[in-house]
């Protein structure tokens, strides 16, 4: 499967997926395993042969994992023809991992935290030097992600959308529209899988964005809406990154010497908010409570700077945050009961 139009060369959109592609992985070394998450969809599809021509070009060890969530009935079929496509795309080390779904958090959530779970797993099980996953999340979903995260009133990390990679994740395509991966697909002959449940306008609230708000953005504003919301999630993250670098730097200076677990409420209230607020943040979450929301930052945050005799407050996994004597205390009353 090469894509090519004669002599002419490939079609504009497969060339955008396989450059966004060869641009993430120009820093990889000859043997780098590199593994696709293919869920058949155009986006991972379009991945698939834009991973396995760079792979070929710069000597890689390409792969697809497919997960089978199980969620519908004919799920399975899904999953195979996926993996049918992934071989015609050109990877040929295709790998089939189904999940049971739990309902934690809410179907979305739970699907999720399974299929990046057997994804590392995976992963981690082939082995290889700092091997690397690659999805296709599109310039398209960073724009909905973006506005998802303005209607939660969201602070500047959640704004600041997907990042282009954390950890062994790459995500090439967050500079290619989703209409070029479609095109791509087209022009390469594969023939992607179309979940239903993104083109319904009462299914998932990402779907209804999808289908409703967005086309009706870019009518009252342009078809420039979805780069440009991309464009200021790629500002945000590098605010947010400095923002979190220097959260933690003054986490390290205002921990007590005498316990772990506690920390001056006035060297705190002293950070300027966009830092102490961060990192309240981290340090709640760092003994173990958490994920925060914005709710329980705020609170936190009251204790530190607002306190007028106020108690304990809870936080998620059983934890509580209290001031004691001018200091923020964080703990699991459980565990403090044990202490001898």
């Amino acid at each position: 499967m090469t894509g090519e139009r004669g002599v002419s060369g490939p079609h504009p959109s497969v060339s955008a997926c396989r450059v966004a592609v060869r641009h993430a992985l120009a820093d990889c070394e000859l043997g780098t395993r590199v593994w696709v998450a293919c869920s058949g969809g155009p986006d991972s599809l379009a991945l698939a042969e834009a991973v396995s021509y760079a792979a070929r070009k710069q000597g890689l060890l390409a792969g697809a994992i497919i997960v089978d969530h199980g969620l519908q009935a004919d799920s399975a079929v899904v999953a195979e023809r996926a993996a049918h496509e992934v071989r015609r795309a050109g990877i040929h080390t295709v790998h089939i991992e189904r999940v049971i779904v739990g309902r934690k958090g809410g179907l979305e959530a739970a699907a999720r935290d399974a299929r990046y779970a057997a994804l590392e797993a995976r992963v981690v099980a082939e082995g290889g030097l700092d091997p690397l996953l690659l999805t296709g999340h599109t310039m398209d979903d960073q724009a909905e992600t973006v506005l998802l995260a303005l209607a939660r009133g969201s602070g500047a990390r959640t704004l600041a959308g997907i990042p282009a990679r954390r950890g062994r994740i790459v995500r090439p395509f967050l500079t290619v529209r989703r209409k070029d991966t479609l095109a791509a697909c087209q022009s390469l002959g594969l023939e992607p899988w179309h979940d239903p449940s993104n083109e319904v306008t009462d299914g998932p609230r990402r779907s209804a964005l999808r289908t409703q708000v967005m086309p009706a953005l870019v009518e009252v504003l342009g078809p420039g809406v979805v780069s440009g919301l991309a464009r200021s999630a790629a500002l945000l993250q590098a605010d947010a990154d400095e923002l979190d670098r220097q959260a933690r730097s003054a986490m390290g200076a205002s921990v007590s010497t005498v316990r772990t677990d506690d920390w001056r409420c006035d060297m705190l209230a002293a950070l300027p908010d966009a830092i102490r607020t961060r990192m309240l943040k981290m340090l709640a979450e760092s003994r173990g409570a958490g994920p925060l929301t914005s709710t329980h930052v705020e609170a936190l945050d009251t204790i530190v700077t607002r306190w007028k005799g106020q108690g304990a407050i809870s936080l998620p996994g059983g934890y509580e945050a209290r001031r004691e004597y001018g200091r923020l205390v964080i703990g699991h009353p459980a565990q403090e009961e044990r202490r001898p």
